[in-house]
């Protein structure tokens, strides 16, 4: 992960999702990376596509559930890393700047719910 934040929500998020596809490229084949990595690239990829489609919103009860789900999608993905981190120590140093990112997209994704509701 960049150590500049980017305050492009959706350009953070996109640049999320593709660290994300990076490190699964990375991990060892092994079944549980497998299954885990691929859980993890729909997540993250989840999570970018939705907070698009809030931004495209067709009233304010679209705009506050579509945010919802990117959250929800946010936190699927730290719970794919934290797995992905236990299974892989050698790589435990990428995966918690990744999951160090994903709280934070919860976190502002939480925020701008909350200023919407």
């Amino acid at each position: 992960m960049s150590r500049t934040k980017i305050y492009n929500l959706e350009e953070r998020i996109y640049v999320f999702a593709r660290e994300c596809r990076i490190l699964v490229k990375s991990l060892p084949k092994t079944i549980s990376n497998i299954e885990d990595g691929r859980q993890l690239v729909r997540s993250s990829g989840s999570t970018g596509a939705n907070y698009i489609e809030a931004n495209e919103k067709l009233g304010d009860k679209d705009f506050l559930m579509r945010a919802k789900i990117a959250r929800k999608e946010a936190k699927e993905s730290h719970y794919w890393l934290k797995l992905l981190s236990d299974m892989n120590p050698s790589l435990r140093e990428v995966i918690d700047e990744l999951k160090a990112e994903a709280l934070e997209i919860k976190k502002i994704l939480s925020a701008i719910i909350n200023k919407s509701s």
